[in-house]
């Protein structure tokens, strides 16, 4: 989210291989890979993004303690899917590894590779009853747990540059039509309205998960989950893609947008620096920004909701994006006991303060006595409201989908944005994604 924040990636296997060996190694010193790389180490692999720093931490605090010392290794953000993928069978396998729960790891769980954590839960009961039910219940698959939240819940939200809107004399939308009429304003003023990372393919996603619950409601892509594939052909999934064509066709995004990425801080520049006007992004949004460009945050940054639409079947209150990030543990680790106690952490008091410090938003059950206590505790308090009264937090597509499923997904995506094909060709090829 996360920061979605995002999310899964793609990335060509031959040199993901060579680079994530190279890279592991020169992260973890003695890192034959982990489920265990080395006596009296256990290895973390997480996406690699601002909220690292919290990462880092929290590890060396489990450090000063700990006989077996945690070793953190991390991704680009854009790669961490696909690399993934290349080690988790090999000997640079981590232990313990970040990912969003659902479709995303049920592969490693159908192939054995991933530890159930009953035992780990049978011996403290806190690492399953100090979340939130509903977020912890995205990594149980097939009634078992997989994994423990960490970092924390989500969702997208449309982030705008406050100054931009004030000049163009305009607000933050209420409702679709609202969205396109500012769009035309804004254009007008010569700015960009929306900023757009298509380069990662997956940010234009979101926009397809939000039309798609406003219209429709989340019944439509559960369907789908389900196997019913009849439902991409149906009058809300049409209207869906109409509305989006609409905003495309008006230039809300620009032209370059498939040249521009947020894993390397295009598209938040935009916003930051006045270009464009607004982001839908992920929560991880105010960590990234607050990271790279402080003053911005301070004075001018704002976040809302989606656009409501006019007539349809999605309650206004509906979030779409990841539930949280969680870690998963690999079956064979040399150290379970060492890796329980890390995770332990994730619940603790430090946990939940040094995630609230960069904007992020833990799904503990301790967190509401933190929320003064927050880099901006206006945000923070934003961001819980939104998600304890939410009727339904949708995850991702491309997490709520094997990661089989990305590449077909994320293409289909691009083209229809782009124009290369149509709203029947868009339905064909979600049709033909592989089984969630």
């Amino acid at each position: 989210m996360k920061q979605r924040a995002r999310f899964l990636r793609t990335a060509a296997v031959g040199s993901v291989a060579l680079t994530i060996v190279l890279s592991l190694s020169a992260c973890g010193g003695d890192s034959g890979g982990s489920a265990g790389g080395g006596s009296g180490e256990i290895h973390v692999l997480v996406y690699g993004d601002a909220t690292n720093k919290v990462e880092k931490r929290l590890v060396e605090s489990f450090n000063k303690t700990s006989k077996v010392k945690v070793v953190l290794d991390t991704i680009p953000g854009a790669d961490y899917q696909a690399k993934l993928q290349t080690i988790i069978n090999s000997k640079q396998a981590p232990d313990v590894f970040f990912n969003w729960g659902g479709g995303s790891i049920k592969p490693y769980v159908d192939a054995g590779l991933l530890m159930p954590l009953d035992d780990f839960i049978a011996k403290d009961p806190g690492l399953k009853s100090n979340f939130l039910p509903s977020v912890f219940n995205t990594a149980v698959v097939d009634g078992k747990p997989y994994g423990i939240p960490m970092r924390g819940t989500q969702p997208v939200m449309l982030f705008n540059n406050q100054a931009v809107l004030q000049e163009a004399g305009i607000s933050a939308p209420k409702t679709w039509d609202d969205l396109l009429a500012a769009v035309k304003t804004l254009k007008a003023k010569g700015k960009t309205p929306i900023a757009l990372g298509g380069g990662d393919k997956w940010p234009t996603q979101m926009w397809f998960q939000y039309a798609y619950d406003r219209v429709a409601g989340p019944e439509l892509f559960q369907k789908v989950l389900d196997g019913d594939k009849s439902a991409w052909e149906s009058t809300d999934s049409k209207k869906a893609l109409g509305m989006l064509k609409e905003l495309i066709d008006a230039g809300a995004f620009g032209t370059n947008y498939d040249s521009v990425k947020f894993t390397d801080g295009g598209s938040p520049a935009l916003v930051a620096t006045g270009k464009a006007a607004f982001e839908l992004m992920g929560s991880w949004e105010y960590a990234t920004l607050q990271d790279a460009y402080p003053d911005f945050v301070k004075k001018d940054l704002g976040y809302g909701t989606f656009p409501t639409v006019e007539g349809g079947k999605g309650d206004p209150d509906n979030l779409a994006g990841n539930t949280n990030n969680f870690y998963s543990v690999l079956k064979n680790t040399e150290h379970p006991e060492a890796v329980a106690d890390f995770l332990k952490l994730m619940y603790s008091d430090e946990f939940v303060e040094a995630q609230l410090e960069v904007g992020n938003l833990p799904t503990t059950s301790n967190t509401p006595a933190f929320l003064d206590r927050s880099a901006n505790p206006d945000y923070s308090k934003f961001q819980y409201d939104l998600v304890k009264k939410a009727p339904t937090f949708q995850l991702s597509w491309d997490q709520a989908f094997p990661p089989a499923a990305t590449t077909t997904l994320h293409t289909a995506i691009q083209q229809f944005f782009n124009g290369q094909i149509d709203a029947d060709g868009f339905i064909k090829a979600m049709q033909a994604l592989p089984a969630a």
